[in-house]
């Protein structure tokens, strides 16, 4: 009787399938690692959330809270009135002229920021003799207090006294009215702002001139691109991510902006200087109108919330990260 002959390849099978499974890591494991994880997050993170939770979040919500009050500051007693408080000021009659005070000032400083800031990126972007110089110089008022920056550029714009109405008079022009002039007033505060601020956008854009890649801008050199059109064409498209973070930051800080305009107008003369987040200050600590201030910031951080979300929702979809 014949006997059927195994192949080796058969016999090494059937010797693997007779091994006992390979263990695998138990759910006592997993638990210990997923634990460990957790750890590891409340440790690294915990801080920080306890920071935000704390000196974000929380007085953010007391906001809301007191808008609903009707509250004086220092009040042992408040009052639940529901809406009125966010009723009376949109009511109020000098409300659009605050909010064009503030759109005026915020396109202003955000969008000559980001066209001066561009300017000052390419200039000290070549090679220039004194450049760490030049930028530290450029930066150096973006460090400095706001407050003490105000108090000192007063003195420039004085128009009796002042720098600027002595270079005025050189060339047969009167000074105008910085302090008495609402309109002038605005200006004066606007030029402040972007002198102090102007260092911050070019260094971020410095930044994101100095990512662009070599080899794409001799490629476009060799084609025959002259600079402007390697400009337009190569160079801003590259720093759009560069655009779209300043554009953000600058437009929050810019409608959030404070101590410049208390240091020089206190929002005057006649409140041409007022915007929102002055208007905050004004009822909260000089008019002690607690709850009503609370509603205006209110009303303030919804519209930041919607303008960033716009912006990360719209903008960014126009974006080229690569």
């Amino acid at each position: 009787m014949a006997t059927a002959t195994t192949s080796p390849a058969a016999r090494i099978r059937a010797a693997g399938s007779r091994r006992p499974p390979q263990s695998r890591p138990g759910r006592r494991h997993r638990t210990r690692s997923r634990l460990r994880n957790w750890l590891l997050f409340a440790v690294l993170a915990g801080p920080n959330i306890a920071l935000l939770v704390v000196f974000t979040y929380r007085p953010l919500m007391q906001s809301f809270f007191y808008s609903t009050l009707q509250w004086n500051l220092g009040s042992a007693t408040a009052i639940p009135i529901g809406l009125d408080n966010y009723a009376a000021w949109f009511s109020d009659p000098g409300t659009p002229r605050t909010l064009v005070i503030t759109a005026i000032f915020t396109l202003a400083t955000v969008g000559g920021g980001m066209v001066i800031g561009l300017l000052l990126a390419l200039l000290l972007n070549r090679k220039l003799r004194l450049g760490g110089a030049a930028r530290t110089v450029v930066v150096a008022p973006y460090v400095l207090s706001g407050v003490a920056i105000g108090l000192l550029w007063l003195f420039v714009f004085d128009p009796n006294f002042g720098v600027l109405s002595a270079l005025l008079r050189v060339v047969g022009i009167a000074s105008p009215d910085w302090y008495t002039d609402p309109e002038w007033a605005l200006a004066m505060v606007i030029i402040v702002y972007l002198w102090k601020n102007v260092g911050y956008v070019a260094i971020i854009y410095l930044a994101g001139l100095q990512a662009v890649p070599r080899d794409l801008l001799e490629a476009a050199t060799l084609d025959g691109a002259s600079g402007t059109r390697t400009f337009f064409s190569v160079v801003l498209p590259l720093l759009g991510p560069t655009t779209f973070f300043l554009s953000i930051t600058t437009l929050l800080t810019s409608l959030q902006s404070f101590d410049i305009i208390r240091a020089m107008t206190n929002g005057g003369p006649l409140e041409g200087t007022t915007t929102m987040m002055y208007q905050i200050y004004l009822e909260g600590f000089a008019n002690g109108r607690a709850g009503y201030s609370s509603a205006i910031a209110t009303i303030l951080f919804v519209v930041l919330f919607v303008i960033t979300v716009v912006q990360l929702r719209f903008v960014e979809k126009k974006v080229h990260y690569s």
